[in-house]
């Protein structure tokens, strides 16, 4: 069992910038992929960005560029640093995490946070 919190959200104004953070505990092991998700009101949830313990990272088109995925393996924690947030970007995010090192689609992963709300105002 692996457990997931997710902190970090807020309101900012367009153009600012936000840090996700993403706590994971539990049975966690040495191979995996963690992602960034979010869903916004009215829209399907979309992956975002993904890290893998092999070293690769992907984002979705719509955030390259501005947000950066990153880890703390000391502390298990996975960060999100979202920059130029434009009101496109408001949503609700879902850190995840998947016990091997493939990362998408989302369905390959298997514990996910509750999320933490992200709004952007213009």
């Amino acid at each position: 069992q692996v457990s997931l919190v997710e902190s970090g959200g807020g309101s900012v104004q367009a153009g600012g910038f936000l840090r996700l953070s993403c706590a994971a505990s539990g049975n966690t092991i040495s191979t995996y992929c963690m992602g960034w998700f979010r869903q916004a009101l009215g829209k399907e949830r979309e992956g975002v960005a993904s890290l893998s313990s092999d070293g690769r990272t992907n984002y979705a088109d719509s955030v390259k560029g501005r947000f950066t995925v990153s880890q703390d393996n000391a502390k298990n924690t996975l960060y999100l640093q979202m920059n130029g947030l434009s009101p496109d970007d408001s949503a609700i995010y879902y850190c995840a995490y998947a016990p091997w090192t493939t990362c998408w689609p989302a369905t390959k992963f298997t514990y996910w946070g509750r999320g933490t709300q992200v709004t952007v105002s213009s």
